[in-house]
């Protein structure tokens, strides 16, 4: 078993070397579909480009449309921040919101507009939910 150390270095960086290239490859081609602003004929060409000539396709590609390929990152994942903040802010509620609920109520029912039953149910519902 005769394997020198510089052997497994090599070995390792090729590994890593194959890795990355299936990575920037998976890349190039999410980023091709995902594309709206080009058409069916242009992802279809790009796509076999890609695919019959892989390391010219993908260094093409990303020397044509490498900017854009961020720009459209940075855009998609704004957009993911913004659906998620929007999500959340109705799913959080405000900072005392309960406990003024809570006064509200109470002032409702002082007032005589809510019985005390409807109190009841309004101020269960409050505290569950």
């Amino acid at each position: 078993m005769n394997y020198p150390l510089l052997n497994v270095f090599l070995t390792m960086m090729w590994v890593f070397f194959w890795v990355l290239w299936f990575v920037l490859l998976f890349r190039v081609i999410g980023d091709l579909f995902r594309d709206d602003s080009l058409s069916g004929l242009a992802k279809a060409a790009w796509t076999v480009f890609v695919i019959v000539l892989p390391f010219l396709g993908v260094f093409m590609y990303l020397i044509a449309r490498g900017k854009g390929m961020g720009k459209r990152e940075m855009a998609r994942t704004r957009e993911f921040a913004a659906r998620y903040h929007e999500a959340s802010a109705g799913s959080v509620p405000p900072a005392g919101g309960s406990s003024e609920e809570l006064a509200r109520l109470a002032d409702l029912k002082a007032h005589g507009d809510l019985t005390a039953d409807e109190f009841q149910r309004a101020k269960t519902k409050v505290l569950t939910g």
